[in-house]
Protein backbone atom coordinates (compact mmCIF):
# COMPACT_ATOMS: atom_id res chain seq x y z
CA UNK A 1 0.00 0.00 0.00
CA UNK A 2 2.86 2.44 0.93
CA UNK A 3 4.61 1.78 -2.52
CA UNK A 4 1.27 2.18 -4.79
CA UNK A 5 0.80 5.76 -3.14
CA UNK A 6 4.17 6.52 -3.26
CA UNK A 7 3.48 6.00 -7.14
CA UNK A 8 0.85 7.83 -6.91
CA UNK A 9 2.44 10.66 -5.86
CA UNK A 10 5.13 10.62 -8.00
CA UNK A 11 2.41 10.97 -10.48
CA UNK A 12 0.79 13.15 -9.82
CA UNK A 13 3.92 15.14 -8.96
CA UNK A 14 5.02 14.69 -13.01
CA UNK A 15 1.86 15.49 -13.86
CA UNK A 16 1.96 18.73 -11.81
CA UNK A 17 5.31 19.52 -13.21
CA UNK A 18 4.33 19.08 -16.93
CA UNK A 19 1.54 21.04 -16.68
CA UNK A 20 3.29 23.64 -14.91
CA UNK A 21 5.55 23.46 -17.93
CA UNK A 22 3.23 23.97 -20.19
CA UNK A 23 2.43 26.93 -18.40
CA UNK A 24 5.05 28.50 -18.39
CA UNK A 25 5.42 27.66 -22.38
CA UNK A 26 2.65 29.46 -22.85
CA UNK A 27 3.22 32.48 -21.26
CA UNK A 28 6.48 32.73 -22.43
CA UNK A 29 4.28 32.59 -26.10
CA UNK A 30 1.97 35.19 -25.23
CA UNK A 31 4.70 37.45 -23.97
CA UNK A 32 6.74 37.44 -27.14
CA UNK A 33 4.01 37.90 -28.84
CA UNK A 34 3.07 40.98 -26.92
CA UNK A 35 6.37 42.44 -27.17
CA UNK A 36 6.58 42.30 -31.16
CA UNK A 37 3.31 43.94 -31.03
CA UNK A 38 4.67 46.53 -27.94
CA UNK A 39 7.72 47.04 -30.68
CA UNK A 40 5.40 47.66 -33.60
CA UNK A 41 3.72 49.98 -32.14
CA UNK A 42 6.58 51.82 -30.55
CA UNK A 43 7.37 52.19 -34.50
CA UNK A 44 4.39 53.44 -35.77
CA UNK A 45 4.51 55.61 -32.98
CA UNK A 46 7.72 57.28 -33.93
CA UNK A 47 7.09 57.35 -37.72
CA UNK A 48 3.73 58.74 -37.15
CA UNK A 49 5.59 61.68 -34.69
CA UNK A 50 8.22 62.12 -37.18
CA UNK A 51 5.36 62.99 -39.87
CA UNK A 52 3.75 65.37 -37.40
CA UNK A 53 6.97 67.07 -37.10
CA UNK A 54 7.39 66.98 -40.72
CA UNK A 55 3.95 68.33 -41.10
CA UNK A 56 4.33 70.95 -38.38
CA UNK A 57 7.53 72.32 -40.07
CA UNK A 58 5.52 72.51 -43.26
CA UNK A 59 2.76 74.46 -41.87
CA UNK A 60 5.43 76.78 -40.25
CA UNK A 61 7.26 77.62 -43.51
CA UNK A 62 3.76 77.84 -45.21
CA UNK A 63 2.57 80.71 -42.43
CA UNK A 64 5.95 82.38 -43.44
CA UNK A 65 5.15 82.43 -47.18
CA UNK A 66 1.80 83.56 -47.09
CA UNK A 67 3.19 86.62 -44.48
CA UNK A 68 5.67 87.16 -46.80
CA UNK A 69 3.47 87.76 -49.97
CA UNK A 70 0.57 89.40 -47.99
CA UNK A 71 3.87 92.09 -46.86
CA UNK A 72 4.41 92.53 -50.50
CA UNK A 73 0.93 92.71 -51.30
CA UNK A 74 0.38 95.56 -48.88
CA UNK A 75 3.35 97.14 -49.93
CA UNK A 76 2.05 97.40 -53.58
CA UNK A 77 -0.96 98.87 -51.94
CA UNK A 78 -3.19 95.64 -51.44
CA UNK A 79 -5.69 96.39 -48.64
CA UNK A 80 -7.56 93.80 -46.55
CA UNK A 81 -11.67 94.33 -47.29
CA UNK A 82 -12.37 91.25 -44.54
CA UNK A 83 -12.02 92.67 -40.77
CA UNK A 84 -13.14 89.71 -39.45
CA UNK A 85 -10.85 87.52 -40.52
CA UNK A 86 -8.75 86.26 -37.86
CA UNK A 87 -4.69 85.82 -38.54
CA UNK A 88 -2.71 84.05 -35.93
Amino acid sequence: MLKEQLNLQETVAKETVARTKALTENAKKTSLRFRVEAEKCNARVAACELSRERAEAQVVEEHKLTALWEKRARDRGWKDSDKGNIRP
